[in-house]
């Protein structure tokens, strides 16, 4: 409800005040951050999430299993689910661990200060090298290999042995979105959308590489520039396997 109440102040606002010479409109703005910002980065991690997936066949079979034994055979996937869904958790981080939306990040120093040795006058722009930072081998172990397992912990629950958990990572480790106050204000919107869309994805189609699904695999070149998009669109033949809005 609060979040409600927060909308509506905000479209009060946009009425009261928004106009073409306004530019600065808070609906406006938050409008074209959803539309621009959020959609063209989330289209390409989900991108890179498909194209390992059918680079890792058996990776996309446990990804698979795990929605059927969670949602069943009857019904979509639903945003609902997604807590439930350890491993689908687990793909996503790892492809934002490999492939950030932004592979280089700013911040601005405020005042002059001194870390490890250098000094770092004030007013300076600091460019921290996101891409690097999640594949530190001192870090991570394999850093290139696309390995889901690696954000999972097994624990034993009352009543539920071996049960599989989404695993907390440093901060300073993990920041596909940056930290702190100036990271992204639409990262849960981004893990929403594309937690939900890639199981719907998985659940309903399985996946080959190539227009005829005669390739052996996905070409994983990256693209040249700040943000990291794929050299080459992702191009795949999905077979379906289970249409929800068809009665069985």
């Amino acid at each position: 409800m609060k979040y409600d109440g927060i909308l509506e102040r905000i479209w009060k606002e946009h009425e009261e005040t928004g106009h073409k010479e306004n530019e600065k409109d808070l609906m406006d703005i938050l409008l074209k951050d959803i539309f621009v910002a959020g959609t063209g980065s989330s289209g390409e991690v989900m991108q890179w999430t498909m194209s390992e997936l059918i680079n890792n066949p058996h990776i996309l079979k446990k990804l698979r299993e795990e929605i059927s034994s969670v949602v069943g055979t009857g019904r979509l996937v639903d945003e609902s689910d997604i807590p439930n869904l350890p491993y689908l958790q687990a793909v996503v981080k790892e492809t934002l661990r490999l492939y950030p939306p932004l592979a280089v990040t700013t911040r601005e120093c405020r005042e002059h200060c001194k870390i490890k040795g250098y000094d770092i006058p004030q007013n300076t722009m600091v460019a921290i090298n996101l891409y690097s930072v999640m594949r530190d081998p001192e870090v991570w172990d394999n850093p290139n290999e696309f390995r889901p397992e690696r954000f999972l912990v097994s624990s034993t629950v009352e009543g539920h042995d071996n049960e599989t958990t989404i695993k907390g990572r440093n901060l300073v480790d993990f920041v596909p979105f940056g930290a702190g106050r100036r990271g992204c204000p639409g990262s849960a919107l981004a893990y929403n959308t594309i937690n939900s869309t890639i199981a719907s994805l998985v659940q309903c189609f399985d996946w080959k590489a190539g227009a005829s699904g005669d390739e052996a695999k996905v070409n994983m070149e990256v693209g040249v520039g700040l943000s990291l998009a794929k050299a080459h669109s992702l191009v795949c033949l999905p077979v379906v396997l289970f249409n929800p809005f068809v009665d069985p």
